[in-house]
């Protein structure tokens, strides 16, 4: 059956670009559960079924038009769908009905939420309001925290998508363009972040070279630090991780870099562990430890909002653990007090260096243990960091448990 609400949903995917299961993916990543599937979408879409107020909120986000007016159009259909009198549906504003209905310019008319504004100014050729470029940077900000609750696969699209948005923006940015240019430069170290751990690394590469040229742009070299330390992890030899973590060591020193600067020392004293410099390992760690003492991340860079106490354990566990350092137990029990009795999304990732710990250190047993725990909450709560620690894990387990190695390399494939 045919409707007009039916066919704004049908308009609305295509328009985005998507499948009816990449849709559900869209509207599930807004909504943060999996509770839509393709066969919901293709329901909506012929009309055998209304979307709930709920579903629509997520749908209005992953299609960037206002709530306000898809939520109307939902009503109006609702009655169509009753069989109620043909006046109760002329009570609906057949205008801006109208607008929303028609074609590329869906719900910009009368935008009352930040994406409708960015749409609207877009298509005016005008420039953006402070609320609206305020909506672009936060959610860059909050897409860098998903990498801790969200599989890599689906945080792609959301960040590509979002830097799309970005990308668009920019022409119109005005007094906004410094702002936005280090929101998209963000971006795109995160689309970098997911794309290497999807194994894209040239892709990786490109985005990462990107987020400098958006540092240089916009004069900020806090953003450079954030690509030279992703770029660290897949330098092709110690001395080059040590030169990028170096770097990025200078681009964060001064005020107001405190978190960022914790998190590059505790990448420097990682990979100065793996190198087997004992010395320069604990000498970062230790500074690491300090600095993050004095850390904001409320009031510093947006992305650093990823580097909590969990991810700070998760750090000092990898270091120890590779030293095979006395220091391991005591960081061990903090880790494990702190994660609590219900596992935080960050936790999933002090689980799996703890367990690389354990292992390392010669905790055999209970670095089995915690590798169980880990293989089960990577697959509860996939993140982008996961499948390294798996492949990790799976490569120190004793020959006695050659299934959870086998498990392990299996979900880091």
């Amino acid at each position: 059956m045919s409707d007009p609400f039916a066919d704004l949903l049908l308009r609305l995917r295509k328009e985005a670009g998507r499948s009816q299961e990449e849709q559900a993916d869209a509207i599930n990543a807004v909504s943060g559960r999996d509770t839509v599937t393709r066969r919901e979408i293709s329901r909506y879409e012929k009309f055998e079924t209304i979307p709930t107020s709920h579903t629509i909120s997520h749908i209005a986000v992953a299609c960037g038009v206002p709530f306000e007016e898809l939520q109307r159009e939902a009503r109006a259909a609702r009655a169509r769908k009753r069989g109620m009198q043909a006046e109760a549906a002329e009570e609906q504003d057949p205008v801006r009905r109208r607008t929303l209905l028609g074609g590329a310019a869906i719900g910009v008319s009368t935008a009352a939420e930040p994406w409708g504004r960015l749409a609207l100014v877009l298509g005016k050729g005008g420039k953006i309001d402070s609320a609206s470029a305020g909506a672009l940077v936060d959610r860059a900000a909050d897409l860098h925290v998903q990498e801790l609750s969200v599989s890599a696969r689906r945080l792609q699209r959301a960040v590509e998508s979002h830097l799309d948005a970005i990308t668009a923006a920019l022409p119109h940015a005005g007094a906004h363009e410094r702002a936005l240019t280090i929101a998209a430069g963000e971006t795109a170290a995160l689309a970098g972040w997911v794309a290497w751990d999807l194994g894209e690394h040239g892709r990786a590469g490109a985005y990462y070279k990107v987020t400098s040229q958006c540092a240089a742009t916009a004069g900020h070299p806090p953003l450079r630090a954030l690509a030279l330390t992703y770029t660290s992890y897949g330098a092709a030899t110690p001395k080059a991780k040590m030169e990028l973590l170096s770097q990025a060591a200078r681009d964060v020193r001064g005020h107001g870099n405190a978190t960022a600067a914790a998190w590059v020392l505790g990448r420097h004293a990682e990979e100065a562990a793996a190198a087997g410099d004992d010395r320069g390992a604990l000498r970062a760690l230790e500074r690491a430890r300090f600095v993050y003492d004095f850390a904001d991340p409320t009031s510093e860079q947006p992305w650093v909002r990823f580097v909590t106490p969990f991810r700070m354990d998760s750090l000092a566990l990898s270091v120890y653990g590779q030293l095979g350092r006395p220091e391991l137990a005591s960081t061990a029990d903090l880790a494990i007090d702190r994660l609590g009795t219900e596992l935080s999304d960050g936790g999933v990732v002090v689980l799996g260096d703890l367990a690389s710990a354990l292992l390392r250190g010669g905790d055999v047993d209970q670095g089995v243990y915690v590798s169980r725990q880990f293989a089960a909450a990577a697959e509860a709560k996939p993140n982008t960091m996961g499948r390294e620690r798996a492949s990790a894990i799976a490569g120190s387990l004793p020959p006695g448990e050659r299934e959870l190695a086998l498990h392990l390399a299996q979900f880091a494939a």
